[in-house]
Parts: structure tokens; sequence; C-alpha cells
């Protein structure tokens, strides 16, 4: 897959998926720009290609940003999103509720100025909450615009990230721009701060935190997925989907956070501590995996590794990246702040 001239632009392209995506372009030909505002990247992140992308820093709900970003490219990769952890959507649902501007703001400017490709971001919280209270694998037409009923997202993410790709279809069905949206599930590794589930329980490890405190009673479930498959995911639908249809990226094995946390220490030798299941705290839904059956058909993509092989990778690159003191004494405001 070569995007070999073609200029690119990956708004939230400093981010934790949005910079690993940055290097796969750039690898593959592409000229890059990166729109981000940095209010939860870092320039620092696309150190490995920093001589190699545009970068652009600004606020894309403004206007003239969005269309200063967006003029004279060829394919839109849209990250850009005011979100975080469990904790982070929960105790500020106004701040991802104001993705649904950003979202329309980005589309409308990529189209006036003729962007050829669009593909959105989305998000496994677009599935109704209530169909998750079991083991049951997501399928994308569990969603629907059509039916009565049909949509049920996880807070005002979830439902800002639903109409994201309403809109985006809209902007399809109305000015025929090829367009595709990909509903990640839960990804991790390295780059992504500690408000998300995976880095947290790391950070609280790394920190040596005891009594160890995990959210809920830990037997709640989600497919966590690495970024590299993420990203491969959106690469593909942005080559191969052109009708706006939406498509899930995330593994279908349900791995619960006790998983999580005792394969942590495991690959850290260490022994686990004692254990504080904090019931009080925002959990989610209980059981979130991916069916994969479109991913394969209509991309031929399937994720390549395993929880094993992404914390071995992310672990390394955490405990090489932050100060174990640091971490220690700045615990709490890393776990709840982007």
């Amino acid at each position: 897959m070569s995007f070999e001239n073609d200029t690119v632009l990956v708004t939230g392209g400093a981010s934790f998926i949005g910079s690993h995506l940055v290097e796969q372009l750039v690898d593959r030909g592409a000229d890059v720009r990166v729109a981000d505002d940095l209010s939860s990247g870092e320039t620092d992140n696309l150190a490995a290609v920093e001589d190699e992308v545009e970068f652009y820093r600004g606020n894309l709900k403004h206007w003239r940003f969005a269309d200063e970003a967006t003029e004279g490219i060829d394919r839109l990769f849209h990250l850009a999103a005011d979100h975080g952890g469990r904790g982070y959507i929960s105790n500020y649902p106004a701040n991802c509720a104001t993705n649904m501007a950003l979202d329309n703001i980005v589309f409308e400017t990529a189209v006036q100025n003729g962007v050829e490709k669009i593909t959105f971001a989305s998000s496994a919280c677009t599935y109704p909450t209530d169909i998750q209270t079991e083991r049951k694998r997501l399928q994308e037409d569990m969603v629907s615009f059509d039916e009565r009923g049909g949509a049920y997202a996880d807070e005002s993410y979830g439902w800002a990230k639903l109409m994201g790709e309403l809109s985006l279809n809209s902007f399809h069905e109305q000015y025929g721009v090829d367009a595709s949206s990909v509903r990640i599930f839960t990804a991790y590794g390295p780059r992504e701060n500690e408000t998300h589930a995976i880095i947290a329980l790391i950070a609280k490890a790394y920190a040596g935190q005891e009594p160890f405190q995990i959210w809920g009673d830990g037997e709640q479930t989600r497919n966590f997925t690495y970024v590299d498959d993420i990203v491969s995911a959106l690469l593909l639908a942005n080559e191969k989907i052109t009708d706006a249809t939406p498509v899930n990226a995330g593994i279908s094995e349900y791995i619960s956070i006790n998983d999580v946390v005792e394969a942590i220490f495991d690959y850290m030798g260490e022994e686990p501590p004692e254990m504080n299941y904090m019931t009080d705290k925002p959990v989610g839904v209980r059981h979130r995996a991916a069916d994969t059956t479109r991913a394969e058909e209509l991309l031929g993509w399937e994720p390549e590794n395993t929880l094993e092989d992404g914390l071995a990778e992310t672990i390394d690159w955490y405990t090489a990246n932050r100060d174990r003191e640091y971490v220690r004494e700045n615990l709490e405001t890393l776990l709840h702040e982007r």
C-alpha cells in the first residue's frame, strides 16, 4: 500500500495513535501535514519524522485554521478529538461534546478544499451500552441511523463520535467525497498517556502503588488492541472504503482488567501487591469485544499482535521514558489529566 506523491493531513497527528500513523505514512512515501493543538499530543512523539512532516499548530474548531490546514490536501485522516480514558470522558462530558463542532468544521473545510478521501477515527463507544452487559461481540450493524431506537451510545464522547460518523456519511452523500469510519476498540501502546487503562495500570505498577488500585472488580473486559494494528486498519480503510461504511478495528478476545494486571507484573518480574478494588469508580460497560468479519471482508485486515507482545513493547517504552520517582510523586495527576 503506497501513498507516494499524495499530500496527507493527519489531524491530531502529534497524539498517541496519530504519531504512529504519521510515521507509517512517511514510510509509504506520503507528503504529510500534521494539525494539532498539542492539548494531549506532544511534538516529541514526532521526533523520528520531524524533518519530514509539515506541522501546523492550532485549534481545528476555529474555521480559519481548519481551512488553512486542509488546503492542498489529497487525503485526510481525522483523529483530532477531545478525549481521554474512562475517568476523563465521565468527568468532562461537555469537553467531549465539543467534538461534534470540531468534526463538522474539519469535514466542511476539507470538502470545500477538494480533499478526495476522508477517514474518520471513530470509537467502540458508538455502540449501544445496553447490549454490552454480556459477552456479545459487536457488529457494525448493531448501530443504525435508519431504525427507531437504533442508537444508544456510551456517554457524550460516544454520542459525539456517532454524530461524527453521521456527519461524514452526509458529506459523502451530498458531495461524493470518498469516506470511511474506523471504530477503534481500546487501543494501547507506546506514547499513550496515563488516563487510559493499560498505561494507567503500568504506571501504578512502575510507581509501586500499594495497595494496587483497580477500578471496579477487575472482571470487566475489553479487547485491548495494539496501536500498530489500529494504524493498519486506518490505512486500509482510507485505501479501500469509499462509501462511508464503518468498520471495526479491534481484537475479538475478551480480556479482563485482572488479566492485564497479572500480565504486567509477570512481565516486570514482580509479585503483585495487595489489590484494592474500587467499585465506586466509573468503569463503563461490562464487556466489550469486536466482531471483525467486516474488516476481514472489506480490508483483508486482522490484528497481528497478541496482548503479551503489545504489553512487552509498551512496558519497555514506558519504563525507558518515564522517571520512576516522578511517576510516583505525580501519579494521581497523571491518571486524571490529559
